[in-house]
């Protein structure tokens, strides 16, 4: 009761929820959560103790463990065959995933796949986005508004002082920023710089999870260092790295150096 009483894992339900693919079978998101809140934060104290993001150690455990299951997404109005009903969700979330003929009709590969696999085939950026449905005007389709509403939310967050502006600022700042470089250095291999920020967990990961204030560095310029080193690690892990995605890896990564990361940044004492 204490430990439900004081919402943080409510908290840690939420964003894992939220991260994970919502035809994903029951039992997907039950070790997800079990695995977040035992593991990764009970086991090192409880709240305030854990040295990683909870939600982010139950993502990455189920993404290495069940790769076909964590690539379900459901695909976004107008781009599947199909779209599912509310009983034919539920049948596939308790049912096993047995009705695979189903699922191949209301499921689809996020942009961030699409793009990966198709670059990987030898094609342009440009070719990819024009020859998919899977891409909108910016980001990919339904998910670049998904992100403008994270990224309202964000906002409201750091206007309301509950989440640290640097860490986000920092973090969309120098995905922006080096995506930009390489974008402009070779258009054919690498995706312009909204693309990056408006696809994918990128705007979610910098407002809701990277500013975590237990995990996170807790000094003013540290903030700033972690969500860049978080940005250039994403833009890393999508471009050159074997996972399309690459924020809640380079969470976890910064978590391990923001002890340093404070250390070296205290601020001087009056």
């Amino acid at each position: 009761a204490p430990f439900l009483g004081d919402a943080s894992a409510l908290v840690t339900a939420a964003l894992l929820a939220v991260a994970l693919p919502p035809l994903g079978p029951w039992w997907l998101i039950v070790l997800g959560t079990a695995f977040a809140i035992v593991i990764a934060k009970h086991l090192y104290g409880g709240l305030g103790y854990n040295p990683f993001n909870p939600a982010m150690i139950g993502y990455v455990v189920l993404l290495i463990s069940f790769p076909l299951e964590m690539s379900t997404w459901a695909a976004p109005r107008g781009v599947g065959g199909h779209v599912a009903g509310f009983g034919e969700a539920l049948a596939l979330i308790f049912g096993g995933h047995g009705d695979h003929v189903l699922l191949d009709a209301v499921s689809s590969a996020t942009p961030l796949d699409t793009l990966r696999t198709q670059l990987g085939l030898g094609q342009t950026v440009a070719a990819v986005r024009a020859g998919s449905p899977v891409f909108g005007w910016i980001g990919g389709s339904g998910w670049e508004w998904a992100n403008h509403a994270f990224l309202g939310g964000g906002l409201w967050m750091c206007q309301r002082r509950v989440a640290a502006w640097q860490i986000p600022a920092g973090m969309l700042g120098a995905l922006a920023l080096i995506s930009t470089v390489f974008w402009i250095a070779e258009p054919a291999r690498f995706a312009p710089p909204w693309f990056h920020v408006m696809s994918g967990a990128a705007v979610f990961g910098a407002f809701f999870i990277a500013t975590d204030p237990v995990s996170a560095s807790t000094t003013p310029r540290g903030r700033l260092i972690y969500g860049a080193g978080i940005g250039l690690l994403t833009w890393l892990i999508r471009s050159l790295g074997g996972f399309p995605d690459g924020v809640a890896f380079a969470v976890l990564l910064m978590n391990l150096a923001a002890p340093t990361i404070d250390q070296y940044t205290l601020p001087r004492a009056f």
